[in-house]
């Protein structure tokens, strides 16, 4: 699967607010209920953010790169060189930049589980959960998703302390594993309106 993909796929299930009820094989407490739903509330309050991310797949492979999102809908994720490749949610869908070339594709934003994470409610409850684990000062909230490739399983790190995601791990349709941490984080800051803006010379192609 192409960097891309996982990318997408690993926030597919990220916070998301559509699936079906809990398919736990048992009960939560009163006490994971209200850190669930505090997490929730949490992140749902902000608006903004900026910081940098790693991603290490199945391999061991590590990419890295800068993010920044706003509330709603708009999201703009950069890889390090010598990747030449950006993913910008602008409101209408999710564009896949390539910089050295100039070119850019779309998906539908409808299509695209990420869409989840950018809305302005975060509810955990009502996601899919088929675990939940408390840890050394740390909450792993796994989720199933439906995406456009298939089921994708995703296991969401919460610091219990400060309720901020601070790592998922998903394993892919095909099988392979990939984790995806963020560091850096600065929230509720101001981020230029370019940023979230697709660069009149590019020319659009169709997905890959």
């Amino acid at each position: 699967m192409l960097r891309r993909d996982a990318l997408l796929l690993g926030l597919s299930a990220v916070l998301a607010t559509t699936l079906p009820s809990l398919a736990l094989d048992r009960a939560l407490s009163a006490e994971e209920q209200q850190l669930i739903a505090d997490i929730g509330a949490h992140n749902s309050a902000i608006r903004s953010m900026a910081g940098r991310f790693l991603q290490i797949d199945t391999n061991g492979g590590r990419s890295e790169g800068t993010f920044f999102l706003e509330r709603p809908d708009k999201v703009r994720f950069r890889y390090n060189p010598p990747s030449r490749e950006e993913i910008v949610s602008v409101g209408r869908g999710f564009y896949v930049l390539n910089r050295k070339e100039e070119t850019y594709y779309a998906y539908p934003q409808d299509t695209i589980p990420l869409r989840q994470f950018l809305g302005d409610k975060i509810d955990l409850l009502n996601a899919n959960v088929v675990d939940v684990t408390t840890s050394d000062g740390y909450m792993s909230i796994t989720v199933i998703d439906e995406t456009v490739a298939g089921t994708v399983q995703v296991s969401l790190i919460f610091d219990t302390s400060t309720l901020d995601l601070s790592q998922w791990s998903l394993v892919e349709p095909s099988g392979a594993e990939l984790t995806f941490s963020l560091y850096d984080v600065e929230k509720n800051v101001e981020i230029p309106r370019a940023y979230f803006s697709i660069p009149s010379t590019y020319s659009a192609q169709q997905p890959k």
